[in-house]
């Protein structure tokens, strides 16, 4: 079964981080482009960050560059999103999700074949 799992959310204070992870079963993750969504309640899903598959390009939405980073481990088959210097309007359910290498980069919303789960991030005092 070709899935993506996330994980690393949970609640931390506002100027905190938190180390998201995109692990990959059933598929190479190598061979695939990664971006990393989120969706706030009552918000549309909005773009974050994505890395090509070798890891050589990465792009971030004006609101996290700077305080977020994006990474890959092709060897462990996981992509990371490391977030700092963390506000409320954060907040979040975060999403990876993978774009075969083949497609456009950076890869258009109907790009993404497979999509994880979710994992909640809240920033609050």
């Amino acid at each position: 079964q070709l899935q993506l799992v996330e994980s690393g959310g949970g609640l931390v204070q506002p100027g905190g981080s938190l180390r998201l992870s995109c692990a990959a079963s059933g598929f190479t993750l190598r061979y695939y482009a990664i971006g990393w969504f989120r969706q706030a309640p009552g918000k549309e899903r909005e773009g974050v960050s994505c890395i090509s598959s070798s890891g050589g390009n990465t792009k971030y939405a004006d609101s996290v560059k700077g305080r977020f980073t994006i990474s890959r481990d092709n060897a462990n088959n996981t992509v990371f999103l490391q977030m700092n210097s963390l506000k409320p309007e954060d907040t979040a359910v975060y999403y990876c999700a993978a774009a075969h290498y083949s497609s456009s980069y950076p890869p258009s919303l109907a790009e993404y074949n497979y999509w994880g789960q979710g994992t909640q991030v809240t920033v609050s005092s």
